[in-house]
């Protein structure tokens, strides 16, 4: 047992599951680790964490967390013959939290299938990236049996202490992380879009940026981008690939519900050119692992532009 009374297992050492984690070993958890390269983990057993090598050394654990990138790789580590459940050898956690950001069909199905085991499933996606998580400014959402949700809750708010809102029974945390995405996705572009053409015009981006974010239509979101825009680094936070699949979720979701979401269809088509423009590149799969905000330069080259940066110290909103 632990200091906060449960203990808990931890599957993905990503820009985001590192941190997380690490926050919950800093507010005293018992955490047991796994990770696919168990090198990533390695520096947060020097943080009291327990690094495993099989998932199934996670199934003695009381709660167990995912953050993985896709639906498929979430089953794997749950389902395949090497996963958590294979090697729990009779003996599993009492509640699944997955802070994953997959389709509803696939989170409605492994909660199905781990309902039949006896096991509570969570859905708890969160909203921020790796450097939100470093500063404490990460919100999550958070759906399935009440009663699990409530338990697994101030564990969450550990990591995510800005927040932690219980939205209902089922996949709804799901629906509300794909409508976050897609808004990610629409202002991004956006916000690229408005650069673009106030720079062409002659003003400095880190100028433009500083009103923007310094007035009522400034965010968090834009604050943290705004360094990127202004220096061009592409240091990844989240790829293309990955907005490019939560876009997808979304249009599927609207064409389920019959409803019409033409801004974020254009934004899709916008994104997909950034992956032909990669092939411009020298290295075009390297390219495309950049991040996201790396489509100002795809933007720039279908408005004539050549971007260059302007090597200025941009706040983040996150110091």
């Amino acid at each position: 047992m632990t200091t906060k009374g449960q203990t808990i297992g931890w599957i993905g050492m990503g820009r985001m599951g590192y941190a997380m984690a690490e926050w919950l070993l800093k507010a005293g958890y018992d955490v047991s680790i796994w990770n696919r390269t168990r090198a990533k983990a390695e520096p947060l057993a020097a943080r009291g964490g327990k690094v495993v090598d099989r998932l199934g050394e996670l199934a003695a654990d009381d709660v167990v967390f995912s953050i993985v990138s896709t639906g498929k790789d979430l089953e794997e580590v749950y389902f395949g013959k090497d996963g958590l459940i294979a090697g729990a050898n009779g003996k599993l956690p009492k509640i699944f939290v997955d802070c994953s950001t997959i389709g509803v069909e696939e989170s409605a199905d492994l909660r199905r299938r781990i309902g039949a085991l006896g096991a509570a499933f969570v859905a708890a996606p969160v909203s921020g990236n790796g450097k939100a998580v470093k500063a404490g400014k990460l919100s999550s959402v958070i759906s399935g049996d009440e009663a699990a949700c409530r338990l697994v809750e101030p564990i969450i708010n550990a990591y995510a202490p800005l927040g932690v809102a219980y939205v209902g029974e089922g996949e709804l945390a799901r629906i509300c992380k794909i409508a976050h995405n897609v808004m990610l996705g629409v202002v991004i572009e956006n916000l690229i879009e408005i650069t673009l053409l106030v720079n062409k015009m002659g003003v400095p981006r880190h100028a433009f940026l500083a009103f923007l974010n310094n007035g009522v239509m400034g965010s968090m979101f834009t604050k943290y981008k705004s360094p990127a825009l202004v220096n061009l680094d592409w240091t990844t936070t989240f790829t293309p690939e990955l907005l490019r699949k939560d876009l997808d979720l979304g249009l599927h979701l609207g064409r389920e519900m019959d409803v019409p979401m033409p801004v974020t269809a254009a934004t899709r088509e916008v994104l997909q050119s950034h992956f032909g423009a990669a092939m411009l590149q020298k290295n075009p799969e390297e390219y495309i692992q950049k991040d996201f905000a790396a489509l100002a330069e795809t933007m720039a080259l279908a408005a004539g532009m050549k971007l260059t940066p302007e090597n200025k110290n941009v706040p983040t909103g996150l110091e």
